[in-house]
């Protein structure tokens, strides 16, 4: 039976999702509304590892073959679009299904960018990645994953954070559409 509930509950937060991903109507800065996929008691383990305790070590791994920023545990870094240097537009519910990496952050072997932080609206402290606020994706439940990447999410793209640092718009042959085709996103 617990089985029958858990594939049900997952079921309705897809469609849930999906309807709310499709939309194409942008928010204020502070006020943005998630629409995430695969949130479950499981899936929110990101929330609770050291990213978002408190200081984060970060790493790389490669994953789809790129060189990705990660957690410690494993678990890939996203920047958002709208974000700028010294301001998060991920704010609350938004911050629920993207969890911000808590900073401030030390680099790992491999982590060659300038590592920062920025106060959030609620005053936490967010780690950055070469100016990019950092942040986890709780649909990403096992390390070496990246859902998230090239999602349009929440009133923007996320995209993960690279160790090179580069922006979609960087790479050759990039592309900032907000679909997911697959291969590197326009990395």
């Amino acid at each position: 039976m617990r089985k029958i509930w858990g594939a049900a509950g997952l079921a309705a937060i897809a469609l849930a999702v999906s309807a709310c991903g499709s939309s194409s109507s942008s928010s204020a800065a502070s006020g943005s509304t998630p629409a995430a996929a695969g949130s479950s008691p499981a899936a929110s383990a990101p929330a609770s590892s050291p990213a978002a305790a408190g200081g984060s070590a970060l790493a790389v791994r490669t994953i789809g073959g790129q060189q990705v920023v990660t957690n410690s545990a494993g678990h890939t870094l996203y920047w958002f679009a709208p974000d700028t240097s010294t301001t998060s537009k991920c704010t609350g519910s938004c911050s629920t299904y993207w969890p911000p990496v808590k900073g401030p952050a030390t680099a790992g072997s491999g982590v060659t960018g300038t590592l920062g932080t920025i106060t959030r609206s609620d005053g936490t402290m967010q780690a950055t990645y070469d100016g990019h606020p950092l942040y986890t994706y709780v649909a990403d439940t096992a390390p070496g994953q990246a859902k998230g990447n090239g999602l349009n999410l929440s009133g923007g793209l996320w995209y993960e954070m690279t160790v090179s640092g580069a922006t979609p718009a960087a790479g050759a042959g990039a592309s900032a559409s907000p679909s997911k085709t697959g291969g590197g996103y326009g990395y």
